[in-house]
């Protein structure tokens, strides 16, 4: 198993769909923010920052996949990237099932001052919803329900292969291409 997923991050292609994937969720936030008039939050920010992430990761290892300080570097991206969304997920979905006048997220994002994406793109990543609503859902399954599980698969995915990273790749002599 970690034989394929050694050489499944050796294509470009594999490297381009996580690129895919994620122009795809940025795409669709920016649809349902801008298309259907629902309020992002501070978290919301947080997780659409955690997917330009795995885009950046994709775009890394698209560039050079088969030189290992290439992939290492997208992956480190991309793991952490996915880590950091799950975990920022994990929270929000605790703040819309369990509410409580003590567990309110901030209104203002908390960016480093070097790195204020909030006033550099107002318009991806300024908060203006509350983050104990949940306005959407599809199959009785809320938006933020759907993010812990793309974070999970992200996180799978990536995670595994980053442990086939070690695993030496057999040299198979082929008589036939």
């Amino acid at each position: 198993m970690l034989d394929f997923f050694k050489q499944l991050s050796l294509k470009r292609s594999a490297w381009i769909f996580l690129a895919f994937t994620a122009f795809a969720l940025e795409s669709t936030a920016l649809y349902f923010q801008y298309g259907m008039g629902l309020q992002p939050c501070v978290l919301c920010v947080y997780e659409r920052l955690a997917v330009v992430g795995l885009f950046i990761a994709g775009l890394t290892g698209a560039l050079a996949p088969n030189s290992l300080i290439i992939r290492i570097l997208a992956l480190i991206v991309g793991l952490f990237s996915a880590i950091k969304g799950l975990i920022i997920s994990i929270r929000h979905l605790d703040l819309q099932m369990n509410p409580a006048p003590w567990k309110q997220c901030e209104f203002i994002p908390n960016f480093p001052e070097t790195l204020p994406f909030h006033k550099w793109l107002p318009a991806v990543f300024n908060p203006t919803g509350s983050c104990n609503e949940s306005q959407w859902s599809l199959f009785g399954i809320t938006m933020v329900q759907w993010l812990v599980f793309i974070f999970v698969v992200y996180v799978i995915v990536l995670g595994l292969i980053t442990l086939s990273q070690v695993k030496k790749s057999r040299n198979r002599r082929l008589i036939f291409k």
